[in-house]
Parts: C-alpha cells; sequence; structure tokens
C-alpha cells in the first residue's frame, strides 16, 4: 500500500515481488496500492501456504518439513529472488512499455509513485540483489521528498487520529447497540439496512408503503448478490444477512431496539412528526438519530421528550461504498448519545467524525463553497464541462458539474438554500446558479437521466455520462458568451 502514500515499497520490495509473481502482477499490487487476500496471494504464488489463525503453527510445522523433505523448491525461490528478471530485451521493452502506458493513465500526473515503481524495477531488472536494492532506494528517497509523499502520508495519519478519537468514543458507551432499526426504506434505508446487517447488527426496516419495503429489501439483495458473484459470500451467507433484515410496516419490536436511524425524506415538518412518534415506541434509554443532511439537530429535538438521547447520523451515498458518517451534535444531545452512536458507526465499518450542530455540518460546508465558486465560473462564460475535466487532471476523481449529478441535483440546490439561509453574507448567490436552472427544468442529474450530461446505462448497469447540448441551450440565456479561461483561474 505504500504508493498511496505518495512512496514505493522498500526493503526490497520492487527487487524480490517481481521475481517471484512476474513483473506485470507485481505492478499491479505495488501501482494500486490495493489490499490483496490471502487466497490472492497464494493464488499468485507469493505465498507458499495459507492457514487460518487457530491452525496457525500446525502448517507452519508441516510446511518447514515439506521444505526439509524436498518437496517444497525454496531454494530456487530465494535464487530467483537474487537474480535478473527473467525477460530478454525484447520481452522486457513490450512488457515495460506496456505497462509504463497502463499505469500512467490509471495514476494520472500528480501521483509520481506508481510510475516510479515501474521505472526501478525497469532500471534494475538486469542487476544483482545489492545493485537492484541500492536502485529502490534512491527511487524511495526521491518520491519521500516530494510534496506529494508529505501530503498523503498527512492524509494518512489525519485518518489514523480519526480512527483514533472514533475508538476513543466507543469506549465511552455504556451500552452496545445489540439491536438497531431504520426508519424510510428506499435506496438509503435500504443500504444502511444492508450494512448494519452486513456487519452483524440485526436491523429493522420500516416504512409506511409496502413498495419502499421492496425497494429496500432489492437494494440490500442487489449488494450482497454481487458479493456472491464476485466470490466473497456464499449464498448461506447472504440468507443469513437478509434473514437480520426484518422489513415492516408497523413499530411492533421497536421496543427491543437500542438505536433508530431516521432516514425518511429530507423535510422538517415530516422528520418532526416521525421522530416524535417514533419515540413513543422506543424505550427510554434507546438512541434516536437522523440520516439529515442538511436540517439542524437542535430544531428536530424541539419535537422529542428526551433530546438527549438524540442526535444526527449522516450517512452519504451510496451508504456501502462511502465510508465517512457525521454524527452531530445538538444543544442538548449527552455525551452518552453520541458515544453509544459512534459505537454503531463502527461496528458498521464506518469512520464516525463528531461535528456540531451548524448548517451543512462539515462535509457539506465545506463542498458548498466549491460549488458557488463553479457556478460563479459558469455565470461568467466557463464552459462546465472544461471545468471538470481540469479538476481531474488536478487530481480529483470528478469535476463539480458531474458531482453534483451524481449527488442529485435537486439535492444539491435544497442544500444550497440550508446553507444561504445559515451563512446569509456568505452564501447567497446574487445570481441564478447554473444548478438553480437544470433544478427548474427537472435535471435532477444520474437519478432522473439528465442534468448537467445526460446518462444511459451500460451492459453492467452503470449510468454512463454524455454531453446533452440541450444544457447549453438552457444556460445560454442566463450566463456570460462562452469564453476561455486559463486553467489555474
Amino acid at each position: 500500500p505504500e504508493t498511496k502514500l505518495g512512496i514505493l515499497p522498500g526493503w526490497g520490495g520492487t527487487v524480490r515481488l517481481p521475481r517471484i509473481i512476474g513483473v506485470d502482477e507485481a505492478v499491479m499490487w505495488m501501482a494500486t496500492g490495493a489490499d490483496k487476500r490471502a487466497d490472492e496471494a497464494l493464488k499468485a504464488g507469493a505465498v507458499d501456504a495459507v492457514a487460518a489463525p487457530e491452525q496457525l503453527r500446525e502448517v507452519t510445522l508441516a510446511t518447514l518439513q515439506h521444505a526439509i523433505d524436498g518437496g517444497l523448491e525454496y531454494q530456487q525461490r530465494r535464487a530467483r529472488k537474487h537474480g535478473p528478471l527473467p525477460l530478454n530485451d525484447t520481452e522486457a521493452m513490450m512488457s515495460f512499455f506496456t505497462i509504463k502506458a497502463m499505469v500512467g493513465q490509471q495514476a494520472g500526473k500528480n501521483y509520481p509513485a506508481p510510475i516510479k515503481v515501474v521505472d526501478v524495477i525497469e532500471a534494475a531488472r538486469n542487476m544483482s540483489l545489492e545493485d537492484a536494492l541500492n536502485v529502490e532506494a534512491e527511487g524511495f528517497a526521491e518520491l519521500a521528498t516530494t510534496p506529494v509523499a508529505a501530503a498523503l502520508v498527512g492524509v494518512f495519519l489525519n485518518d489514523q487520529l480519526l480512527g483514533k478519537k472514533a475508538k476513543d468514543w466507543e469506549k465511552k458507551a455504556d451500552k452496545k447497540i445489540e439491536r438497531a432499526a431504520v426508519l424510510g426504506a428506499g435506496i438509503m434505508g435500504g443500504g444502511i439496512a444492508y450494512q448494519s446487517a452486513y456487519k452483524g447488527t440485526p436491523i429493522k426496516m420500516k416504512d409506511i408503503a409496502q413498495a419502499g419495503l421492496d425497494l429496500g429489501l432489492s437494494e440490500a439483495n442487489k449488494l450482497l448478490s454481487k458479493r456472491v458473484a464476485r466470490g466473497r459470500m456464499t449464498p448461506e451467507q447472504m440468507g443469513e444477512v437478509l434473514n437480520s433484515i426484518d422489513p415492516t410496516l408497523s413499530y411492533e419490536g421497536f421496543d427491543s431496539v437500542d438505536i433508530v436511524v431516521e432516514a425518511v425524506v429530507e423535510n422538517p415538518k415530516v422528520k418532526h412528526a416521525v421522530l416524535a412518534e417514533t419515540e413513543q415506541h422506543i424505550r427510554e434509554d434507546a438512541i434516536l438519530a437522523s440520516n439529515t443532511s442538511t436540517i439542524s439537530i437542535t430544531y428536530l429535538a424541539e419535537a422529542l421528550k428526551r433530546p438527549e438521547n438524540f442526535c444526527g447520523m449522516h450517512f452519504f451515498n451510496p451508504v456501502h461504498a462511502m465510508p465517512l458518517v457525521e454524527v452531530i451534535r445538538g444543544e442538548k444531545t449527552s455525551d452518552e448519545a453520541i458515544a453509544r452512536t459512534v459505537a454503531y458507526a463502527n461496528r458498521m465499518g464506518k469512520k464516525a467524525v463528531v461535528v456540531k450542530d451548524c448548517p451543512g455540518f462539515l462535509v457539506n460546508r465545506v463542498l458548498f463553497p466549491y460549488f458557488g465558486g463553479f457556478n460563479g465560473l459558469l455565470r461568467d462564460g466557463a464552459d462546465f464541462q472544461a471545468v471538470d475535466k481540469v479538476m481531474e487532471r488536478w487530481g480529483w476523481p470528478m469535476g463539480p458539474a458531474y458531482l453534483t449529478d451524481v449527488v442529485g441535483i435537486d439535492t444539491g440546490v435544497h442544500a444550497a438554500q440550508v446553507m444561504a439561509d445559515g451563512f446569509p453574507d456568505r452564501m447567497t448567490p446574487d445570481f441564478k446558479t447554473s444548478t438553480e436552472i437544470m433544478f427548474e427544468n427537472e435535471r435532477y442529474g444520474q437519478k432522473n437521466g439528465k442534468g448537467f450530461y445526460e446518462y444511459v446505462n451500460d451492459k453492467r448497469g452503470k449510468p454512463k455520462k454524455t454531453v446533452s447540448q440541450e444544457t447549453y441551450e438552457l444556460l445560454a440565456p442566463e450566463v456570460a458568451e462562452r469564453k476561455e479561461f486559463d486553467k489555474e483561474e
């Protein structure tokens, strides 16, 4: 995983691994920085045996005896690690040319470590072990002094700190979350139910309509089926997870749950009514949390008799893929409510960050000034495609127009209004934004197939974006004449 820190595997990693499992496989391991399961390492030839934890001693002794008896050719493997790569000049030229092109395309120009891995392996391909290790050390030192490495190491350390703080909160919890419930099924509720059940916490999934429950179960079933298809779960395990999701149209059994996550429509009146009603059906010590992305937790707590047991628990969509969860403290939220909610997020495999109650909380508070800058550029005549491309080249996974489509333009417009209400002097635009124009023309993004871009599903059911001339026609009356901007602008 060192390339994710902007450096390369030291201590002989770039020297030995290519000689054991081959250049192509080794580069993919190191350049991507992806974790590998034990069975994948065994299949690739990186390890000689795999053992369950309880069988480690027996398998180790058996492997040693196998080597002593001559059945394990460990001396040949050791010799390969000390010798040159088994490639002639023609093979090496073709192999490294192809690998560099592929790695360069995947990594982009902002991440030098993956390309440096390939350069080091190529430069040392005919060297002795000692000389190859020196080349690796020089490559490591060159990368370690770059701003990219400093930034990525900083991100890693901050991520570790975030995890430590979440663990500290979990230690403060006086009661474990053994059973949960989610209010509102659909895509979001189904995603929360899936994640909870998959990570071992049984969950009740309530909705007011059977269609909602069907959609939520369909979402969970879809995600689990993908794991089965990829060999990461057996059909029996999938059945166990699905059986721990209990769909219901009533509050029956809610008196036995430890936490309820409300995930109904983002409307204050609806949430007030649902939260007040739910509070009547749960234990006095149960935690009630709202998955709101914008509404004040302090305001929502006004409908409750026990506001100390209420907090925000904001998941991001899609729930199974997005690691961050904002746990929001209202004015009357107790430390115990925060501790138990963070503990539940930890158990779900999420990274919880505890934030204060303010418009936009943390993520949207940071994100929406960025969207404001994007809308300002479009007002002044910038091309939304050009802005996207510049941000992607700068290192972002997607530009602001595409991101807005993925999040949902209707969701974005609503959140922007909340931000403007909370910070009128700083967050209220003095012009009609391009995002509002898309919203007024019912272009909501991927969810209805048209936003800044238009979308059609590919053979795997994933939406693929295409450029729409209609977008430019809708924007034209409200924005300046198209003009080119410097990339730095």
